[in-house]
């Protein structure tokens, strides 16, 4: 595991994940790494109870996903996840999905995300706890 990266998700690839020519589809990548996102946030503070009751969400303003390895109907899949950097209202963090088998990585995401307050649709700033939270897994 990468210095400060968590285990955010643990699923496998299914016959209907993969496309015409036989490996897992991309939608289902962007997929899984979105299920990421959302234990990521929850274990440094931003949890669906705390984005509920504060009336804040998060949003995605770049992603960018690198490619490196097929993955095929059956394979084990494993994500391990770090922040790569937190600021005032921008948290950009990092995933690797590798295949549990082999241990090699498939496909890496990086996604930049902005706090948002959902009232007035503008970013605004972590709270203290995030922030430390966030700072913890920073590698």
């Amino acid at each position: 595991m990468a210095a400060g990266g968590i285990l955010t998700y643990k699923g496998t690839v299914y016959p209907w994940h993969c496309d015409h020519v036989g490996h897992m589809n991309i939608m289902w990548y962007v997929g899984k790494f979105d299920e990421a996102n959302w234990n990521l946030f929850a274990r440094i503070g931003l949890t669906p109870s705390y984005l509920r009751d504060n009336k804040r969400g998060m949003a995605a303003v770049q992603q960018t996903i690198s490619y490196k390895r097929e993955l095929l109907a059956g394979d084990i899949v494993e994500i391990e996840s770090r922040i790569v950097e937190i600021r005032d209202k921008v948290v950009r963090f990092v995933h690797d999905m590798r295949n549990a088998e082999t241990g090699e990585i498939a496909a890496s995401c990086e996604i930049t995300g902005v706090h948002m307050d959902r009232a007035s649709r503008k970013a605004c700033p972590f709270d203290d706890t995030v922030r430390a939270s966030a700072l913890a897994l920073t590698g």
